[in-house]
């Protein structure tokens, strides 16, 4: 499985969004800026997640994008699968099982990768926006603790 820069920036703008208050609009440079994002390029990547019914947007002066449904509605996968397709490197599941039926000397090799992508699909369709912004947070907090600790 392999993210693109497409698909990074795609929950990076997801995330700013979830970080934003309930409802609250989100401009496109704030968020390029913010998260560092070639802004024509986080465009596109919006009108994706919209088409996909993720976002909201509201044209005009004070306009902008919001999240349509909560964060911890949203699941990693769903995102990853919209952006960058299948999370198999061979096709999605259905072709990597056909080819462990079919494969006439390595399908134990397909079948090794059918289980990557079943473990990388269990814990990215398991994971919601809200679960990032909470594991981010233990993160950081964590980290503080150990700066002050050796300060």
């Amino acid at each position: 499985m392999k993210i693109s820069h497409r698909g990074l920036y795609a929950l990076k703008a997801l995330l700013h969004l979830a970080e934003a208050p309930d409802g609250a609009l989100v401009k496109i440079r704030a968020i390029a800026e913010s998260e560092a994002i070639p802004e024509k390029f986080l465009e596109a990547i919006l009108v994706t997640l919209k088409n996909a019914r993720l976002v909201a947007s509201e044209r005009g002066r004070e306009g902008g994008y919001r999240l349509r449904r909560p964060a911890s509605e949203i699941v990693i996968g769903d995102v990853v699968r919209l952006v960058d397709g299948p999370l198999a490197p061979f096709g999605d599941a259905v072709e990597l099982a056909r080819r462990v039926r079919t494969e006439k000397r390595h399908a134990g090799l397909f079948d090794l990768f059918l289980d990557v992508r079943n473990a990388a699909s269990a814990i990215l369709d398991h994971t919601t926006l809200h679960d990032l912004l909470e594991r981010n947070e233990r993160i950081l907090a964590k980290r503080k603790r150990a700066t002050r600790a050796r300060a």
